[in-house]
């Protein structure tokens, strides 16, 4: 799949090949995998949390923000503010 996390000042991430994404909304923590149907949800403020095609973990902390899914290819995420890094407890504080 292929993900792209914009905020209003910059493109965080463009075209990272996913093999599994994990994200938070209202209801909770929710996995993603190629195929997922097409879904829109408004994210807690929370790291996002995927896996590339080589096995590699990489997150963002964001605040907030919406999710969608399209044609179980592409995800896009929207938010306000997005700080990517390798260190989870860092970012998860």
């Amino acid at each position: 799949m292929n993900l792209t996390i914009a905020t209003p000042l910059e493109i965080v991430v463009d075209g990272a090949d996913v093999s599994h994404l994990r994200a938070e909304d209202e209801t909770g923590a929710f996995g993603l995998l190629p195929g997922h149907a097409d879904f829109l949800t408004e994210l807690a403020i929370s790291v996002v949390t995927w896996r590339d095609e080589a096995g590699a973990e990489h997150h963002v902390a964001v605040r907030g923000g919406m999710l969608s899914v399209r044609d179980g290819a592409l995800i896009q995420i929207a938010t306000r503010e997005a700080v990517p890094g390798d260190d989870l407890q860092l970012l998860e504080t």
